[in-house]
């Protein structure tokens, strides 16, 4: 179906993909029928599998643990969308006030000096994860994916490779999802949120790269209008804009 040997096939299964041509790769999606996530996901290993050592070495670079100052002034002038700005082993590294307060339970949890909130840690290592994403099974799948397709554009990041370490020491929820090798993109959807002070939020959300800063993106979550959801962004914007309750936060 692919269009190559068994021979030639059975080389690619075990990592061998230097020199591959691109009819080959087009027809292991054909056979394979990979989504788009899926193509990313193999044309990025492939490109790992041909660097050479010195571009390897490139690669161990932290991950970006801060953004520029007018990406978060942008952040700060949307006072009534709850934004932040990810990388991809999903630290935060830029949040508003309205994002921070949808969540503030992130910022709760217990972390070393120096360490960003992490999304995934959340997930997996915070029980009150699960009572904070409604729909918890979903999250859970789709923060792995996310960290494996992370894991095809830069797997010799050591940032990275210490995270999933972390997790799969500590979750055996995340040691399970990880050996499936599911990849997927998360660009826009829906988020089931129930946030200890005004209860059920589901949100839209649309995440954008940011191009100035590679490996960066941006995510915006809105309401509808005149729905409950739209009511309690309201309600956490107006309690988290008293000065006695920011500080009460902090």
């Amino acid at each position: 179906m692919a269009g190559m040997s068994v021979e030639y096939y059975v080389r690619l299964e075990r990592g061998n993909a230097k020199g591959i041509s691109e009819a080959v790769f087009e027809g292991v999606c054909r056979a394979l029928q990979l989504d788009e996530a899926e193509r990313s996901h193999l044309n990025d290993l492939i490109r790992v599998a041909n660097q050479d050592t010195s571009a390897k070495k490139r690669c161990t670079k932290p991950a970006t643990a801060q953004i520029r100052p007018g990406v978060q002034q942008l952040l700060d002038a949307m006072d009534s969308v709850p934004a932040y700005v990810n990388n991809g082993r999903l630290d935060v590294i830029g949040i508003n006030r309205l994002g921070r307060a949808v969540f503030s339970e992130i910022y709760e949890e217990p972390r070393q000096a120096q360490q960003a909130p992490n999304f995934a840690r959340f997930v997996f290592v915070n029980s009150t994860s699960r009572d904070f994403y409604r729909d918890w099974d979903a999250v859970a799948q789709q923060t792995v994916a996310l960290l494996r397709a992370e894991a095809g554009r830069n797997p010799h990041k050591r940032a990275l490779s210490d995270l999933v370490g972390e997790l799969s020491v500590n979750s055996e929820d995340f040691r399970t999802l990880w050996a499936s090798h599911d990849v997927r993109e998360h660009r826009t959807g829906l988020k089931h949120f129930h946030h200890p002070i005004v209860g059920d939020l589901d949100l839209n959300f649309e995440a954008m790269n940011l191009e100035s800063e590679p490996g960066l993106l941006f995510v915006a979550l809105t309401a509808a209008v005149g729905t409950p959801s739209h009511d309690g962004l309201s309600l956490l914007n107006s309690w988290t804009s008293t000065p006695a309750n920011v500080e009460q936060k902090d």
